[in-house]
């Protein structure tokens, strides 16, 4: 299922796939946003480099997102106070300000046409539990110099009956899709060059030279790295699969029949439920996402756009659905992104990761923090987002979830013996059955063709839980997911599943 920004967009470019070995000063592997962002400050110094994106660009995370551009995460200014102190926070708030007005700049300074718009942006309550907190966080944006002001129910436009708000005026919305396909243009007129379909499966570093090796077996030889891949490709020694876990979202976009409010809105409590408009011609249309839940849990995946819908149809009675579609976010243990060196260990390696559910804003803090850092530029806000900070693994609850779960797919899981047995799977179902000894994922398809795969992550070895949604195996443990033919969709792992006739 593709989302509304990929299916409508007509506009394909597509850039070779790299079928040589090549030298190039920066090697950046990921052609979404952030990729792309990171490359743009390159060329402004003329430095050659290059994108390696294993898909087509913009078509993963990227092309999924609901496309806030804000500093307004949720309830979050006042946890970070808390957590971090009030100068951190404060910073924090500056660098997503700065990144939103940088993208508006990059916009009209290149011409991207992509439905770029300022508008508020709320967290908003339903229940009555929730006001305090949301009186909080107006305390907090204000304590650290943000522009914030509470809502009362009766000047909100949303077709919902809600407690309060949290405004943040003057925040951004746009089609990501159209932008980075545009972004993608202007670095390949530079100094980047772009290889899609290119899959990386290996990093080495040897003589001082780090060699990147596809799936086709070519090589880049670069000497500064950048892993902007949502979720980083290699494990050792960043430790990223004990900072982080994977969380899916759902979306859908619907026409209300009916004139539409302004503005961008999420909720605080749970479900999580994120509303947004999209200009579409002469129509303005609503995207209704939400309803997360960590990749891989064993839910009723249809319950999440049941509620969607019902969310919809509360609002809008006689409103249609259009597309539908979910994506990835990493969320780490602390809430803050990884950005800058990948470890200690690992000099001229970078990566950009964490970005919770707001990548659009963190893409361009991260492009800005590398590039300073590549450059031997200081700046202001490389500290508090940190990557190779190990506080997160201090969170001893969470990490002990993390590696509670992953023991239990691990091990324990891998232990039980299927239920299901290969002639109970229907047609268009999907089951972990024993065969001969041994568990095989069996995929039966609507002709009643089988496709089996080896149930077993290729990241660190997790066992794998089928999604019967969207046809796809999904790892448990840090989130990456296969199509029913073993294919890998989403990293962290870099290779497919092993397969059986």
């Amino acid at each position: 299922m593709k989302s509304y920004w990929i299916e409508e967009n007509k506009e394909k470019e597509n850039y070779k796939t790299l079928k040589k070995d090549i030298e190039t000063d920066i090697c950046i592997i990921g052609g979404g946003i952030t990729g792309l962002s990171i490359a743009y400050y390159l060329n402004q110094y003329k430095i050659k480099n290059v994108i390696l994106e294993k898909d087509e660009i913009g078509n993963r995370t990227t092309g999924g997102s609901t496309a806030k551009i804000t500093s307004q995460h949720g309830l979050f200014y006042k946890y970070l106070i808390d957590s971090e102190g009030e100068e951190f926070a404060k910073k924090y708030y500056e660098a997503n300000e700065k990144a939103i007005s940088n993208i508006e700049k990059i916009i009209k300074d290149e011409n991207i046409e992509c439905e770029f718009e300022r508008a508020s942006s709320y967290v908003f309550t339903q229940s009555i539990d929730d006001v305090q907190k949301i009186k909080d966080e107006v305390e907090a944006v204000k304590k650290i110099g943000g522009n914030a002001r509470l809502v009362e129910a009766h000047e909100i436009k949303v077709p919902l009956k809600i407690q309060t708000a949290i405004e943040f005026p003057n925040q951004a919305q746009f089609n990501p899709y159209k932008y980075v396909k545009s972004f993608a243009k202007i670095c390949s007129q530079r100094h980047t060059d772009i290889y899609e379909n290119s899959k990386v499966v290996d990093l080495e570093d040897i003589d001082s030279k780090y060699i990147i090796t596809l799936d086709n077996g070519n090589t880049v030889k670069a000497k500064y790295v950048v892993i902007a891949t949502k979720y980083p490709i290699i494990n050792f020694p960043g430790l990223y699969f004990l900072k982080m876990y994977q969380s899916t979202s759902n979306a859908i976009v619907v026409d209300p029949k009916a004139d539409l409010f302004d503005g961008m809105y999420i909720n605080s409590e749970d479900p999580t439920i994120s509303l947004r408009t999209i200009q579409d011609g002469e129509k303005r249309l609503l995207l209704v996402a939400g309803f997360d839940h960590k990749t891989g849990a064993e839910i009723d995946l249809q319950d999440s756009y049941n509620y969607l819908e019902k969310v919809a149809k509360s609002m809008y009675s006689k409103c249609e659905v259009l597309y539908r579609w979910n994506t990835e976010d990493t969320i780490p243990l602390d809430k803050i992104p990884y950005i800058g060196e990948f470890s200690n260990l690992m000099p001229r390696i970078y990566v950009a990761t964490g970005y919770k559910k707001w990548g659009m804003t963190s893409s361009n803090v991260a492009a800005n923090i590398i590039v300073d850092k590549i450059m031997g530029n200081e700046n202001e806000y490389e500290e508090i987002f940190k990557a190779t900070r190990m506080e997160p693994i201090k969170n001893i609850k969470e990490v002990g979830n993390i590696v509670k779960e992953s023991v239990y797919s691990l091990v324990l899981h891998k232990l039980e013996i299927p239920k299901e047995t290969l002639e109970q799977i229907q047609k268009d179902h999907g089951k972990v059955v024993e065969i001969e000894g041994k568990k095989v994922g069996v995929y039966r398809d609507i002709q009643g063709k089988l496709f089996k795969v080896r149930p077993i992550c290729m990241h660190l070895g997790c066992e794998l839980n089928w999604n019967n949604l969207d046809k796809t195996w999904d790892c448990p443990c840090h989130g990456s997911r296969y199509t029913y033919k073993g294919e890998l969709i989403y990293g962290p792992s870099v290779k497919n599943l092993e397969t059986y006739e």
